[in-house]
C-alpha cells in the first residue's frame, strides 16, 4: 500500500499544474488581502474596524487556496480517466479498492501540504502587509480559529476534489461543477433560500474560516455538513468506482 499512495501522490505533483495553481492560488490571496487592507485603512481611523479584525481578515484572505487544493487533486484523478491509465492503475494496484484508498490518502496529504504552506503565509501575511504601517497585528484567539478554520478547509478542499473527479471522472466537466458550485450556485442559495443555501459545502466551509457570511450555520454544525459531504461524496464515490465499468 506504501508504494501505491507514492505513485498517487506522483501523480498528483509530477508536470507544471501543482505550481501554477499554487502561484496563482498566491497571488488571489495577496490581491485580497491588499483590497482588505485599503478598506481597513479607511476604517481605522473612523473606529468602524480595529487592528485585530484587521489581523483575522488577512489571515481569513487565504482560505482561496482550498479551490487549488482541490483542482489539484481533482485533475490527477480526472487526467487518468481521461487518458484510459484507471484501468492499468487498478490492474497493478491489487484491486479497485486498494487504488481508491491510495488515491484519497494521497489527495489527504495533498490537501495538508497546501494548508501548511497557506497556513504559514496566511500566519505572516498581517505583519506583511502592515509593515511600516501606523497601525500593528494584534493576534487574537479569533484569529488563530480563524487560521485553523482556514488550514482545514483547505484540507477538506482537497479530499472533495478527488471525490468529484471519482464521482465525474470526465476532466472539463468535473472543473466547471467545482468553480460553479463554489463561485455561483452556493452564494446563489444562500442569498436566494439561506435555510437551504447554508447546508452546501461551500457554506459550510465559510463558517469554518469565519467568513462574517450572514446566514451561515454556527461552526460545530458547520463542521458536521463537511463531514457530511465528504461521507456522501465517499460513499458515491466508492459505488461508482467499484461496480461501474473503467474507460
Amino acid at each position: 500500500m506504501r508504494d501505491l499512495v507514492a505513485a498517487e501522490w506522483r501523480k498528483i505533483w509530477t508536470g507544471r499544474a501543482w505550481w501554477a495553481l499554487g502561484l496563482s492560488a498566491a497571488l488571489l490571496c495577496v490581491l485580497a488581502d491588499a483590497g482588505y487592507l485599503t478598506q481597513a485603512l479607511d476604517q481605522l481611523p473612523k473606529g468602524t474596524t480595529t487592528e485585530a479584525d484587521l489581523t483575522s481578515t488577512l489571515v481569513q484572505g487565504w482560505f482561496m487556496v482550498e479551490l487549488v487544493a482541490a483542482l489539484a487533486t481533482m485533475l490527477a484523478v480526472t487526467r487518468e480517466f481521461s487518458n484510459g491509465a484507471i484501468c492499468r492503475t487498478a490492474l497493478l494496484g491489487g484491486g479497485r479498492g486498494r487504488v481508491l484508498t491510495a488515491k484519497l490518502v494521497a489527495a489527504a496529504g495533498t490537501g495538508a501540504v497546501y494548508a501548511l504552506a497557506a497556513g504559514a503565509a496566511a500566519a505572516a501575511s498581517p505583519w506583511l502587509f502592515l509593515a511600516g504601517r501606523a497601525w500593528h497585528p494584534q493576534w487574537t484567539t479569533t484569529t488563530t480559529w480563524t487560521l485553523l478554520g482556514v488550514m482545514l478547509v483547505i484540507l477538506v478542499g482537497a479530499l472533495w476534489g478527488s471525490l468529484l473527479g471519482i464521482v465525474i471522472r470526465q476532466q472539463v466537466v468535473a472543473i466547471v461543477v467545482l468553480l460553479l458550485s463554489t463561485w455561483l450556485v452556493s452564494e446563489g442559495l444562500l442569498r436566494l433560500a439561506p435555510k437551504i443555501g447554508r447546508f452546501t459545502i461551500d457554506e459550510a466551509m465559510a463558517a469554518v474560516y469565519r467568513s462574517g457570511n450572514d446566514g451561515v450555520l454556527p461552526i460545530p454544525w458547520a463542521l458536521v455538513v463537511l463531514a457530511a459531504w465528504i461521507v456522501v461524496a465517499g460513499v458515491a464515490g466508492r459505488t461508482l468506482f467499484l461496480r461501474r465499468d473503467l474507460p
